[in-house]
């Protein structure tokens, strides 16, 4: 990002040498089945202590109960239950990301036929893509564990485990990818990466998410070795971190930009939410540094030196502090506005832009943080353009990065409303 920040997270992703990246869900049930309301209503603090990530993995143990008897053809009620007590986040009484959060609260009509058409073309294009050794991604773009991790996640995002589901298979033989690129060190990453932290990133997120919805089930062995490599990645994160409180794209504590930490944050957000400890100091210093990251018209610069705005990394800036437990605060106001007038989908002249699948990515998911206005105003938008500009064949092209990439990131947008990811119910 720096002067053109994403010109370097497409160069990351497009070269094969810069490689990026409760019981489980059964797949048949309806994703309207959660429409219902449920006990938890925002994302607990990110340094929760211990006692409460047992509570949370009880909610949505509970949550995934509650979807089953509403989807099925028996007229039962679901049962009511006591919400489990959930540890606030510092000065949130009614700020966005709390009881605001879109996660417990659908928009009507939140999902269309169209949407439902769309998302299925799209996953059956993405599992037509995918390699013999189970990875994602062009050889002209570079095959990685970037773009193979946000391809399983996307299956996921439809309610698929490992083995499980329609296309459980395909996110079994990615993860095996992810896994045998696993090195002991925790970085994960091919041998071609020379800048892997993006791919570690986003592939640590889908271990998280992985871990979070199979723990306790399914194949043993593998929900083990899911955690042993899931705990290595994460303590590389915590290591790697550099004075400032970010990350960059090398494992060295050295140098640090607001597009590397996100992916960062998020993958700590993920395995915190699957159980595992994170240091509090290592998320204060993350929000410091984002925070510092804030330009004073609201959007992020790519690092804490002097720069310009850009509405792909100020998605990525909002997002991080909310997944970081901060969700009221002067900071996310102002992003948010930022974002709602230079990154609002249909109002931005040419949609399929440089970094546009990137920035919608993060800025969905600050919106649905948000929760109110910010999600009712985002959601139709977003959800109309990209419904309207897939290819007939399923597929979403992003010329930097490829089709792959474009598909994946598509579909984990539309698929946000499905609230099956661990990550987007907490």
């Amino acid at each position: 990002m720096r002067s053109a920040p994403p010109t370097l997270l497409a160069a990351t992703l497009t070269t094969s040498a810069l490689s990026l990246a409760m019981g489980p869900v059964a797949p048949w049930v309806r994703y309207h089945a959660l429409h219902a309301p449920a006990a938890s209503t925002a994302p607990a603090p990110l340094t929760a202590p211990s006692e409460n990530i047992l509570a949370t993995d009880t909610q949505l143990a509970e949550l995934r109960l509650h979807a089953l008897v509403a989807a099925s053809a028996a007229a039962l009620a679901a049962p009511q239950r006591e919400a489990q007590p959930e540890t606030p986040a510092p000065a949130q009484q009614g700020g966005p990301g709390s009881e605001r959060s879109a996660a417990n609260k659908p928009l009507e009509n939140e999902i269309t036929p169209e949407l439902d058409r769309s998302v299925s073309k799209g996953l059956a294009f993405l599992a037509r893509r995918q390699n013999q050794d189970g990875s994602f991604g062009e050889t002209q773009f570079g095959r990685g564990v970037a773009v193979t991790a946000l391809a399983c996640l996307a299956f996921m995002a439809d309610g698929n485990c490992p083995g499980r589901g329609a296309y459980g298979e395909n996110v079994q033989r990615g993860l095996n990818f992810i896994l045998a690129n696993t090195a002991d060190n925790g970085l994960i990453a091919t041998d071609q990466a020379n800048s892997p932290m993006y791919g570690h990133g986003f592939a640590t997120l889908f271990l998280g998410e992985v871990y979070g919805m199979t723990q306790g089930g399914g194949d043993t062995a593998m929900a083990e070795r899911v955690h042993r490599a899931l705990v290595k990645a994460v303590r590389l994160i915590e290591s790697t971190q550099n004075d400032e409180g970010g990350w960059r794209y090398n494992p060295v504590p050295f140098d640090a930009d607001i597009s590397v930490t996100i992916t960062q944050i998020m993958a700590l957000r993920s395995a915190r939410n699957a159980g595992l400890e994170i240091p509090k100091a290592t998320i204060d210093k993350a929000v410091e540094y984002v925070r510092g990251c804030q330009n004073p018209d609201g959007g992020f610069r790519y690092q804490m030196m002097a720069g310009p705005s850009g509405w792909p990394r100020s998605a990525a800036g909002v997002a991080s502090l909310f997944y970081a437990g901060i969700y009221e605060d002067r900071t996310i106001d102002r992003g948010l506005r930022y974002l709602l007038n230079h990154g609002l989908p249909g109002g931005m002249g040419d949609g399929m832009a440089i970094h546009y699948f990137y920035g919608q990515y993060y800025a969905v998911q600050a919106m649905f943080l948000a929760g109110g206005d910010h999600w009712a105003k985002w959601w139709p938008a977003i959800r109309r353009e990209l419904t309207m500009s897939q290819r007939s064949d399923g597929r979403w092209d992003d010329t930097s990065v490829g089709s792959d990439y474009g598909t994946a990131m598509a579909l984990i947008i539309l698929q946000m409303p499905k609230r099956y990811l661990p990550i987007f119910q907490k």
